[in-house]
Formats: structure tokens, C-alpha cells, sequence
């Protein structure tokens, strides 16, 4: 006979990379489709308050019962109550269960999960039912650094942390069988998918790099931990990645790359000012009415001026006290 608590998957919301999550593969597949329902409580002080009545009841009347015994009488009703107040009392002290602040208590009867108990306190619940300790206090988890492609295929050391809660305790109790393992395998396997989906740095053209758009990455890694852990009533509140770096072996040249990407970049910038101070020395030369330059000469000046200007060392001047054409 099938358990009705369980049902074939037939419709799923979340998705991962564009396909749905958690569906099963080369079989039908079952699941537990179950939600978080609040169950009945009380005051639990109005059940101890009962329990303390009832258990002094009980005990007089099995002093009653004594005494009418004594006195000749028949005391069995006196005992016989006394019995039943006790089974009460007994039933009443059963019923009561402690809910701590940041905690709830998902509750089962013989089996059956009857609701959970948010309100923290000393609470009176269905007798005799049977309660599961369940935080709902915010947690963290950092996962282990771990060594990943990127999308140009550079082995990349990354790891980022997880903020996240319980929100449906009935899904995180009941539908997975340890939903913290649960948060670590799954966040895992997410952050090494975003990885190799984006480049290291050097993004094209539309593309989002794991080193420049961090705050962008942290947002897909959220969402597809979110569509994983969704199906054990979790949710993630904030996801950030705390390591990210060239793995040690290609360290190095990814280093040199940096460094001579870095020396082009100052290079043509120190080549534009000096074409532009140049251009600004030839058109005030011309302007003030100087000296004439023809073509021959002011290519020489260009050249003298922009080797002045763009050289790594300090230039030595050389007086020339001929002329230029000999």
C-alpha cells in the first residue's frame, strides 16, 4: 500500500542552469510533499497547575481509602479515583514541553506529524506527543576551498560563505534526511558550477569575470544554492565568495600576464602624453613664431622629444654645434 504522504514528482518551480531542480533521473521518482502547519498549544503553566492538582487529588484519595478501610468501610471507590486523578496528572505532566527562543518543536503523534510549535515558552501540547528540536536561528556555512576550471579553463582556488535558515521545519525535518549535511553538499556543488561558467578576469565582450563582477556572482550563487536547498524548506539569505585566486601551479605565469598587461597599459598611456605634449610644443613653436621648422626638422624634433619623453631612463643631452644637414 502506497504511503500517501508520498507522491511522484509532477511539478517542480525551482530551476538550476535552466533546468529544474531536483527532478529525478531514469525513474519516476518519489518525495515527501509535506508543509509546515502550526499546532495546537496552550499555556503550559496551566498544565502543570493541573498536574500538581490532580496529583494532590490522587494522593487524598488514596489516604481516604486507607482511612474508610480502617474505620471498617470500603474504600476501593476512594482508591479507584485516586487511580484515575493520578492517570490525569500523569497525562497533564506528558503534555508539557519547552519551546526556547530562536528554537521550535515539530511534533509527531504515534508517528504523525500534527504541526509545529513556534511560540517559545513553556507550552501545553497533544499528550503523549513526541517533539523534534528545530533551530531557526541564522546560520553560516564557508565551504572547504576547492579547486575549480573556470570558463577559459584555468585551474582557480575558490570558496565562499552561506548565510542561510530554516524556513519550513516540517520540509527540513521530514523531507531530507539531514538538511545541514544537506546545505554543505548542495552549496558545494553550486559554487563550482557558477565558477566554471564565468572566466577568471579578462572577460568578452557581455561576459561577468569571478574577479570583477564579485557582487554579481554572489548573486547567481545565491539563487541556485536557494533552487537547490528550496526542496528541504531552506532559504539563503546572503552568499558571499571569501576566497578566489589562480591555483598555485599557473600562479605564476598568470602573474607575469598581469604584470606585462600592466606595463602596456602604462606604456600607452605615457605614449599618448607624449604625443600630446609634442603636438602642443610643435603648434606653440609655431604660434609664437620661433623658429622655422621644415619637415625634415621637426621630425627630428618629434623624435628627439618623444625619446625625452617615453624613455625609462634619464636622457643625456648632445650639443650639436654643426649644422643639421651635415
Amino acid at each position: 500500500m502506497t504511503d500517501p504522504s508520498f507522491r511522484p514528482n509532477e511539478d517542480v518551480q525551482e530551476t538550476v542552469g535552466g533546468e529544474p531542480a531536483g527532478v529525478p533521473v531514469g525513474h519516476a521518482g518519489a518525495r515527501v510533499e509535506i508543509d509546515e502547519k502550526r499546532a495546537w498549544s496552550a499555556n503550559g503553566f496551566l498544565a502543570l497547575l493541573a498536574a500538581v492538582v490532580f496529583s494532590l487529588l490522587g494522593v487524598g484519595g488514596f489516604v481516604l481509602a486507607g482511612i474508610t478501610d480502617d474505620a471498617g468501610g470500603n474504600g476501593a471507590p476512594f482508591g479507584f479515583g485516586g487511580v484515575l486523578v493520578l492517570i490525569l496528572g500523569i497525562v497533564a505532566i506528558a503534555s508539557i514541553t519547552i519551546v526556547s527562543p530562536g528554537q521550535t518543536r515539530a511534533l509527531q503523534f504515534f508517528g504523525r506529524y500534527i504541526g509545529t510549535i513556534r511560540t517559545p515558552g513553556l507550552r501545553m501540547v497533544v499528550p503523549f506527543s513526541t517533539g523534534k528540536k528545530v533551530s531557526v536561528r541564522v546560520r553560516n556555512f564557508e565551504t572547504s576551498e576547492l579547486k575549480v576550471n573556470d570558463a577559459d579553463g584555468n585551474p582557480v582556488n575558490i570558496a565562499a560563505i552561506i548565510v542561510w535558515q530554516v524556513a519550513d521545519t516540517a520540509k527540513a525535518v521530514f523531507a531530507v534526511d539531514n538538511f545541514t549535511e544537506f546545505v554543505e553538499v548542495q552549496s558545494e556543488a553550486a559554487l563550482r558550477h557558477i565558477a566554471s561558467t564565468h572566466p577568471y578576469d579578462n572577460a568578452g565582450p557581455g561576459e561577468e569575470s569571478l574577479r570583477g563582477s564579485t557582487d554579481v556572482v554572489a548573486r547567481e550563487l545565491a539563487e541556485e544554492v536557494a533552487a537547490r536547498i528550496a526542496i528541504a524548506g531552506l532559504e539563503v539569505i546572503e552568499a558571499r565568495i571569501s576566497t578566489l585566486a589562480y591555483a598555485p601551479e599557473i600562479a605564476h605565469a598568470m602573474l607575469q600576464r598581469q604584470q606585462a598587461a600592466a606595463v602596456i597599459a602604462a606604456r600607452e598611456k605615457i605614449v599618448e602624453g607624449a604625443v600630446s605634449m609634442v603636438e602642443s610644443a610643435l603648434r606653440q613653436l609655431e604660434a609664437d613664431d620661433v623658429v622655422q621648422l621644415d619637415e625634415e626638422r621637426k621630425a627630428a624634433m618629434v623624435s628627439n622629444l618623444l625619446v625625452v619623453l617615453c624613455g625609462s631612463s634619464q636622457a643625456t643631452p648632445v650639443v650639436n654645434t654643426g649644422s643639421l644637414y651635415t
